[in-house]
């Protein structure tokens, strides 16, 4: 390869055919002639010797197109393995095999638990074992209680006589309608008519109301004017499994006025009926509306039979799906399994649109239920910041973006600044769903994996000084997607500043990426990033 040839040897390559072409001494017949071809022989050379030179001396990072290593193969995980089932060296090699390349997708469901924290990356195989069976316990348990809330919940409806009644949420406030618009943009999807969502659905589910209710304004809610034994009871049955998140977030709660009700008011504890009642109504809405594009990377699923699918639907209480063929209707129950189950599991956030987009994919990979449940919930300790009440996390990251993209192209900043569009609230559909509507499947989940590869990284310890040994330039970040926002929005630069004089009309450019990306180019472009700018934006949580 001419990267791998000596300099000298080059310029004796180019000088033996300027002499060649010219009849070795400058030629007596066309020699003119000769050496225009000549010159023209030796600039071609020297531009691909220039750009030789540049991809082995000056390359920006790891993830250049032509230079993308092959995925992550069974045998190479086998093979990371050591005898008493730990993974070598720690996990360092794996992680970095994953950052180059991704992972094959006969492995994937063995490999992302990994990742997302399930498994620790130095755990025995006895140590996985453990945890696999505890985890497995927990989630039957959050599935009971599901089960007890819905027949509650149905019990309540049919008995009231009265006691309860029915309320419409309030309209958002004004403060909130440019958040509740950039949501309802989620659901305007161009793809499957199956993610198409209503006008009346898309703004009730995702609105927000004046009393901070997660409640729907297109379905009643029901308030109960006392408390009950039986909703005390159903508060112990929430009791039973606390989430991690409870104690992880008490301390930031409190300093940042992010205080749920379970916390501060006991009250407002006969209200959490109601609120899982919400969730359930536009979880079920959500499931039967998830397209199809999982099935060519699921056969097992895909190929599921009408009685088993229909059984699964039945058991999760799921209606309206008779014009869904089995594999979505066994897709669909599993997401509400599982969606509810997480509903309980972190009440502070509940279920918001858009959570099924990022577990639809996960679900696909992963066959077992439990194991689905755990790995959502490792990918959701960041991504729940995209679903709270308040959207500080959204703005945070949005902020993160803007940043990127002022320290990079100040020309296009400043054009962002004069349509008023600095806030990049034109990249909140890919901040909340992660690229999920911008990239197709396989594309998401390379996306995916290599952003967890980098959370990985830094669950483990591994800072910058052991990045480069292991000679990957691009330290790890917990950010990866947000540099990944901003260099799509970067590529598009020259569109944005000479043709787009309204942040309409870029926030459209942004929603008609969905099928025009390159998954590696845009990695190559957001590791190129982190490695110029990650010290001077610092990260979000």
């Amino acid at each position: 390869m001419l990267n791998s040839v000596p300099s000298s040897s080059l310029h004796s390559s180019i000088g033996g055919l300027f002499l060649f072409l010219s009849g070795g001494n400058g030629g007596q017949n066309g020699g003119g002639a000769a050496v225009a071809v000549a010159v023209t022989a030796v600039a071609g050379l020297a531009v691909f010797a220039a750009i030789a030179y540049t991809r082995s001396g000056q390359l920006k990072s790891p993830w250049s197109r032509k230079r993308r290593k092959h995925p992550l193969t069974p045998q190479q995980w086998i093979n990371s393995f050591t005898p008493d089932g730990k993974l070598q060296d720690g996990g360092i090699q794996l992680l970095k095999k994953v950052r180059s390349g991704g992972i094959d997708p006969s492995i994937r469901a063995e490999v992302w638990p990994f990742l997302l924290g399930v498994y620790d990356l130095n755990s025995s195989k006895e140590e996985r074992d453990l945890v696999r069976n505890t985890n497995r316990k927990e989630y039957e348990k959050l599935r009971r209680q599901s089960r007890r809330l819905l027949k509650q919940t149905d019990e309540n409806l049919l008995n009231s006589n009265g006691s309860c009644l029915s309320s419409n949420s309030e309209p958002s406030s004004p403060a909130s309608e440019d958040v509740v618009s950039a949501r309802e943009s989620l659901s305007s999807e161009k793809g499957s008519s199956d993610l198409e969502f209503s006008e009346n659905h898309s703004s009730s589910v995702l609105d927000r109301t004046s009393s901070s209710q997660r409640v729907t304004s297109s379905s009643p809610s029901v308030i109960c004017s006392d408390s009950s034994d039986v909703e005390s009871s159903v508060d112990e049955q929430f009791d039973e499994v606390s989430s991690p998140f409870d104690q992880e977030n008490d301390a930031d709660a409190v300093s940042k006025g992010d205080l749920s009700p379970s916390k501060t008011d006991p009250q407002s504890n006969v209200c959490r009926t109601e609120d899982f009642a919400s969730w359930q109504r536009i979880i079920r809405l959500d499931a039967v509306r998830a397209n199809a594009e999982w099935k060519d990377y699921s056969p097992s699923q895909a190929a599921v039979s009408e009685d088993r699918a229909r059984r699964s639907a039945e058991a999760v209480g799921l209606k309206d799906y008779d014009h869904l063929e089995s594999c979505r209707i066994y897709h669909a129950a599993r997401l509400v399994a599982i969606l509810e189950a997480y509903a309980i599991y972190d009440s502070d956030i509940g279920y918001c649109q858009g959570m099924s987009d990022l577990l639809s994919p996960i679900i696909s990979v992963i066959e077992e239920d439990h194991m689905a449940f755990w790995c959502f919930v490792g990918f959701m300790k960041k991504a729940r910041h995209n679903f709270r009440l308040d959207e500080v996390g959204i703005r945070r990251q949005l902020n993160i973006v803007a940043k990127i993209i002022k320290h990079k192209d100040s020309h296009l900043y400043k054009h962002l600044v004069k349509l008023q569009a600095e806030d990049c609230f034109f990249v909140y559909r890919m901040v909340v769903v992660l690229f999920r509507r911008e990239l197709n499947f396989e594309q998401t989940l390379c996306l995916w994996e290599v952003m967890w590869a980098d959370q990985a990284a830094l669950r483990a310890g591994v800072g910058k000084s052991a990045w480069s040994r292991i000679r990957q330039r691009a330290p790890p970040t917990e950010d990866l997607l947000l540099y990944a926002i901003a260099a799509s929005v970067l590529q598009r630069r020259k569109q944005i500043v000479e043709k787009y004089s309204s942040m309409d009309e870029i926030l459209r450019e942004c929603n008609n990426m969905a099928g025009h990306l390159d998954i590696w180019k845009l990695l190559d472009g957001a590791h190129d990033l982190v490695m110029t700018l990650h010290d001077k934006i610092g990260s979000t949580f």
